[in-house]
C-alpha cells in the first residue's frame, strides 16, 4: 500500500485532501497542532471508508522538532504498514493573517515565515530521505501570491506564499533525478476555518467572493482536495514543477 503525510489535516483542505487520498486506496499519516477532535475526525471518516490513517502532532513552526517528527514518522509506517518508506507528502499546514503593509509587524513577519515558508522547506528536507524514488510532493500555496488574487493586507502573507511557489521549481528540478515530482496548488477562497473561522464570523463577506468568482460561488475544501489527490496520483504523472490555481475563476 502507497503511503502519504499530510499536514495540517484537522480540518479545511488537508482534511479533505486526507480523506480524498486515502479513498483511493493510499494510507495517511496526517498531522495537526492543536484540533486534535478534529485529527481523530479525519481519521475516523478515513477508517469508514476502509482505510488506514495515523494521526501525529506537528507544530510546522518549530524546525526543532522535526527530527523527533520523522522518527515518529517512521515508527508508524513499521508498525502500521510494515514499510521504511512513503510516498506522497502534500505541505499544507498554514494560517492566515492579514495585516495592512504599514501595519505589519516583524513579529508576525516572522511567524508567517517560519509556518510557511522555512517549515515546508525544512520538514521536506528531514523527511526526503524516507520519500520513496518516484513519489510526489505537492505544496499548498495561495493565489494570494498570483495576480488573481492580490488584495490589500496580504504583502506578508502573499510573499510567504509566493516564496513557497518557487521554491516548489527548485524542489522539481533537484528532485527530478529520484522521478520525485513537486506541485503546488493555490487555492482562492475557500471554505475553511482559516483566520480563526473567519467565514463562520463574518458570512457577510461570502456574497462578496461569490461575486467575483467565475463560478458564481465560495470553494469548498474537497474543490481542491480533490485536485491535490489528482496530482499525487497517476492522473497527474507527467506533471511538476508547476503551480495551479484551483479557485473557481477567482477575479477572471
Amino acid at each position: 500500500m502507497q503511503v502519504a503525510i499530510v499536514t495540517g489535516a484537522s480540518s479545511g483542505i488537508g482534511q479533505s485532501t486526507a480523506v480524498q487520498i486515502a479513498k483511493r486506496g493510499t494510507g495517511v499519516i496526517l498531522t495537526y497542532q492543536e484540533n486534535e477532535s478534529g485529527a481523530r475526525d479525519t481519521v475516523a471518516a478515513i477508517e469508514k471508508e476502509g482505510g488506514t490513517a495515523v494521526a501525529l502532532p506537528l507544530d510546522v513552526g518549530r524546525s526543532d522538532t522535526f527530527g523527533a517528527f520523522r522518527e515518529e514518522v517512521v515508527a508508524a509506517l513499521r508498525d502500521t504498514w510494515q514499510r521504511t518508506t512513503f510516498d506522497f507528502l502534500v505541505n499544507n499546514a498554514g494560517f492566515g493573517q492579514a495585516a495592512a503593509f504599514g501595519d505589519t509587524t516583524e513579529e508576525m513577519f516572522d511567524t508567517l515565515m517560519r509556518v510557511l515558508l522555512k517549515g515546508p522547506y525544512f520538514l521536506t528536507q528531514t523527511l526526503l530521505p524516507l520519500l520513496a524514488d518516484g513519489g510526489a510532493i505537492v505544496n499548498t500555496t495561495s493565489n494570494a501570491a498570483r495576480w488573481s488574487g492580490l488584495e490589500p493586507g496580504y504583502s506578508a502573507y502573499g510573499a510567504m506564499k509566493g516564496g513557497l511557489v518557487v521554491l516548489t521549481r527548485y524542489m522539481a528540478k533537484e528532485f527530478s533525478p529520484r522521478g520525485i515530482r513537486v506541485n503546488s496548488v493555490s487555492p482562492g477562497s475557500t471554505r475553511t476555518r482559516i483566520a480563526d473561522n473567519a467565514f463562520e464570523r463574518y458570512p457577510e463577506v461570502i456574497p462578496a467572493l461569490a461575486a467575483k468568482t467565475a463560478l458564481g460561488r465560495l470553494g469548498e475544501p474537497d474543490d481542491v482536495g480533490l485536485a491535490i489527490a489528482a496530482l499525487l496520483a497517476d492522473e497527474g504523472r507527467w506533471i511538476t514543477a508547476q503551480d495551479i490555481e484551483v479557485s473557481g475563476g477567482y477575479n477572471l
